[in-house]
C-alpha cells in the first residue's frame, strides 16, 4: 500500500506513473481540485431532446464542448423536490417541483462560488451558490402540477422556500428567483 506520496509501507519509493496514478494525483483529479483517492469527473450524457437548460463557466462535467446541456428528462433525472410557499408572484400558496440546485451544481461540478442565471426576457441575477447549501432551492419546472409554459416563468423558475425562513421574504431573495431561466454560469 503506498500513500499519496508514493511512499510504499517499507519506506521505500514508488516511481513512474503508476505511483501517481495510484494517488490519485496523476489522474488529472488533483488538478481540478480533488484530493487524493476521489476519481475525476464524467462526461454527462448528451440530450435526447432540445435543451432547456445550458450550465457554462467553471464546471467540471460538460456534454456540449465546455457546456453542460440538460433536456427535461435530464433534469427530471435528478430528482424532483416540492416546495410549496407563498411569493409575490401569485396569489396564496404555490407548489412547485424541481430539482434541487444543490443537486445541480453537484451535477456539473461545479466550483466557482456565484452562478449567474440568465433568462429568456434578458433578465440577470446574479448568486452566491452557497445559497443551495444553506437553503433547499429549486429549479423548477412544474407549478401547482403542470410544466411552467413561458409565458408563465416557465420553463424553469429559480424558487427559494420563502415561507421557510423570515429572512427570505427580502427583496434580496426575491430578485435571485428568477423566470424563463435558459443558462447559467458559474464564475
Amino acid at each position: 500500500m503506498r500513500n499519496a506520496l508514493g511512499k510504499d509501507a517499507t519506506g521505500g519509493n514508488a516511481t513512474g506513473r503508476r505511483a501517481l496514478l495510484a494517488s490519485g494525483l496523476g489522474s488529472g483529479a488533483w488538478l481540478a481540485g480533488m484530493g487524493p483517492g476521489q476519481t475525476a469527473w464524467a462526461a454527462l450524457a448528451a440530450p435526447a431532446s432540445k435543451p432547456i437548460l445550458t450550465v457554462s463557466g467553471l464546471i467540471r462535467s460538460t456534454n456540449q464542448d465546455t457546456q453542460a446541456a440538460f433536456d427535461r428528462p435530464m433534469l427530471e433525472q435528478l430528482g424532483l423536490t416540492t416546495i410549496e410557499t407563498a411569493t409575490p408572484w401569485y396569489t396564496g400558496k404555490t407548489r412547485f417541483e424541481g430539482v434541487l440546485m444543490s443537486r445541480l451544481m453537484d451535477e456539473v461540478g461545479a466550483y466557482g462560488d456565484r452562478m449567474t442565471a440568465f433568462a429568456l426576457n434578458d433578465y440577470t441575477t446574479e448568486i452566491p451558490v452557497a445559497d443551495f447549501r444553506r437553503f433547499p432551492v429549486i429549479l423548477a419546472m412544474k407549478r401547482d402540477g403542470e410544466y411552467m409554459p413561458v409565458r408563465d416563468k416557465g420553463p424553469l423558475f429559480i424558487v427559494y422556500p420563502f415561507d421557510s425562513d423570515a429572512e427570505l421574504r427580502s427583496q434580496k431573495y426575491y430578485s435571485r428567483s428568477a423566470w424563463q431561466v435558459a443558462r447559467l454560469n458559474i464564475t
